[in-house]
């Protein structure tokens, strides 16, 4: 198998004996023993990541500290360079808080947690930038000048992103051994069987997919070292 494309599951009513996590992005970052992965959601440029998944908002802020804000940045940044071929990213980071806090009046997570691992990142080389105020940043078009975006809670992120590209928006899971995509959208049990749903979305999943599978051979092609003798056949797809 060389990707893997899930369809929309009823995440309360697939909790079970062996099946006890909160989506499949949980569950199949359990199975692929990695520690972290990235929910980044993907509609050609327009690419938003989220800090935090599917989380209750009220434990939201407790949930974000400047070593999750760093390790998701740096995972979102890789993938952009080997799934995506986007060689030096630029990434934005949003506040937390209205304003992104106005300078602490509205929250002080801003100053003591997202600036610092901004500043962090960006010492460290990452093109990385922010915190953003949220609620300007996508109805300003402020996210065409960069190629990631990280939202820090699930609707912060996509909600813009669903009303911007609702038919053609992606679910990537970054940071994975395998290729994994998934629509944007849930099980929409309110118009099942009426014939009216839309494909596009699973559609654009398939396509991503088989882009990322690609992208990434390319990737390890390029970076590969020439003087090392090849123990196993090179595969080329086209």
């Amino acid at each position: 198998i060389d990707v893997l494309i899930t369809a929309p599951i009823d995440k309360n009513s697939i909790q079970g004996k062996g099946f006890n996590f909160q989506g499949h992005t949980e569950f199949l970052t359990n199975l692929s023993n990695v520690q972290e992965s990235l929910m980044l959601m993907v509609a050609n440029d327009l690419r938003v990541g989220l800090i935090t998944n599917h989380l209750p908002l009220k434990e939201v802020a407790a949930a974000i500290t400047q070593d999750k804000i760093v390790s998701k940045a740096r995972l979102l940044e890789q993938t952009l360079i080997k799934d995506f071929c986007i060689r030096k990213p630029r990434i934005a980071i949003l506040g937390l808080n209205p304003h992104s806090g106005d300078n602490g009046l509205l929250g002080e997570e801003e100053k003591d947690i997202i600036k610092p691992a901004v500043k962090q990142l960006f010492t460290d080389g990452m093109l990385a930038f922010g915190p953003y105020p949220a609620d300007g940043f996508f109805g300003s078009g402020e996210f065409k000048k960069f190629d990631g975006v990280l939202a820090m809670y699930h609707d912060q992120g996509l909600a813009p992103f669903k009303a911007l590209t609702f038919d053609s928006g992606v679910n990537y899971t970054a940071g994975l051994p395998i290729v994994r995509t998934s629509p944007d959208h849930g099980v929409a049990y309110d118009i099942a069987g009426q014939g009216v749903a839309s494909e596009a979305s699973f559609r654009q999943a398939l396509f991503l997919a088989c882009d990322v599978f690609n992208n990434r051979n390319l990737h390890k092609e390029i970076t590969a070292n020439p003087l090392q003798p090849q123990t196993k056949p090179h595969r080329r797809d086209n």
